[in-house]
């Protein structure tokens, strides 16, 4: 099982990788398996490696349930 949160693709770098914003925190992965993504789209990561595209709608629902557990803990 995997607990991916969407995060927000903000470079394309070279040699498939692309750099993302995860919260404030920039950090590079590997496009590898999804090699069409785009610059603004929001992916699911997992070990280091983008494994789904999701809509804008989708990733901000969800972003807003982190904040909300966060907000509770």
């Amino acid at each position: 099982m995997c607990l991916a949160i969407p995060v927000k693709i903000v470079e394309l770098m070279k040699d498939n990788k692309v750099k993302v914003d995860a919260g404030g925190a920039k950090l590079e992965v590997s496009s590898m398996l999804m090699p069409s993504v785009k610059l603004g789209e929001y992916v699911l990561v997992h070990a280091g490696f983008i494994i789904e595209k999701v809509s804008e709608e989708e990733a901000k629902d969800n972003l807003g349930l982190w904040s909300e557990i966060e907000k509770a803990r």
